[in-house]
C-alpha cells in the first residue's frame, strides 16, 4: 500500500504546492491518486492555514477529498501539538460529523489510548504512531484496536533514522501479541525519507511519501508537487 501524505505541518513558504484550503487537498489528492496513491492522509487546516482538530474543518477538507477521490481510504492527523489536552483533543475528535475513514495517532503523546477508544467508538479506524522503543511498550501494555500501525522514524539524518525503524519492528517482532502483528507502514522524513522507503519495500511493508515527509525526489532534485513524488514511490514499488 502507498499512502499519500499531502501537506503534514509544512508552511507554504516551505514549497509552492504544500496544499492547504480543502479544495487544494482535494486537487493534490487526485493527482496522488492518479500517481498511484492508494491511501491518503492529511492534515485539515482552517482559514488561517493552521492545523486544526475543529469539526467544521475536519469535515470541510474530508468532504472535498472524498468528492475528489471517492471509496480512497482518507486519514488525519490527531496531533497534541494542535491541541495538547488530552480530554479537550478527545472531545474535539468526539465532535466529528463528517469522519475520516482511520485517523493517526501517536503513542508519544498522553492520552493515546483513550483517543484511541473514541475513535473506535465513532466507527474510525487507529493508525498507531510507535516513534520509538518506548512508543512499542506503551502500545503494547494496552493495545487498542488498530487498522495499522505507522512504525515513523523521526530523525532526518538516514542512518539514524533506519536505526529507529528497525529498532520499532525488532521490538514489536519480541512483543508478539495481536497488536504487534497488525500490517506496518514505515516512514522516514527528511533525508531519510527515501532510504527508509526503499528498505521497508525490501521488508514487504506498506509505506508512504508525500510532501510532509520530504520535499525532494530519490535523486534529490525538488519536487514539483506530491503527484510527482507518489510517482516515484510507485516506480520503487513497481521495481
Amino acid at each position: 500500500m502507498l499512502q499519500a501524505c499531502l501537506n503534514g505541518g509544512r508552511a507554504v513558504g516551505e514549497h509552492p504546492a504544500v496544499p492547504l484550503s480543502p479544495d487544494e487537498l482535494a486537487g493534490a489528492a487526485a493527482a496522488a491518486v492518479a500517481a498511484g496513491a492508494s491511501s491518503l492522509h492529511v492534515h485539515p487546516r482552517d482559514g488561517d492555514g493552521r492545523e486544526s482538530l475543529d469539526a467544521e474543518v475536519v469535515g470541510a477538507a474530508v468532504a472535498a477529498i472524498r468528492r475528489a477521490c471517492p471509496g480512497v481510504p482518507l486519514g488525519v492527523t490527531t496531533g497534541a501539538w494542535i491541541e495538547p489536552d488530552p480530554e479537550r483533543r478527545r472531545a474535539r475528535v468526539a465532535a466529528w460529523r463528517i469522519r475520516p475513514d482511520f485517523a493517526s495517532v501517536n503513542f508519544s503523546e498522553p492520552g493515546a489510548v483513550a483517543l484511541c477508544r473514541t475513535l473506535d467508538d465513532l466507527g474510525v479506524g487507529v493508525e498507531a504512531g510507535l516513534w520509538s522503543v518506548d512508543d512499542v511498550e506503551r502500545f503494547v501494555a494496552a493495545p487498542p484496536r488498530v487498522l495499522r500501525i505507522l512504525v515513523e522514524a523521526p530523525e532526518p539524518d538516514p542512518g539514524a533514522g533506519a536505526a529507529t525503524a528497525l529498532a520499532i519492528e525488532r521490538a514489536l517482532d519480541g512483543a508478539g501479541g495481536p497488536g504487534a502483528g497488525a500490517p506496518r507502514l514505515v516512514h522516514g522524513q527528511e533525508a531519510a525519507a527515501w532510504p527508509i522507503l526503499v528498505a521497508a519495500l525490501r521488508r514487504g511493508r506498506d509505506v508512504r511519501i508525500g510532501l510532509e515527509d520530504v520535499l525532494v525526489l530519490p535523486d534529490g532534485r525538488p519536487a514539483r508537487d506530491n503527484a510527482e513524488l507518489v510517482a516515484a514511490a510507485a516506480a520503487l514499488v513497481g521495481a
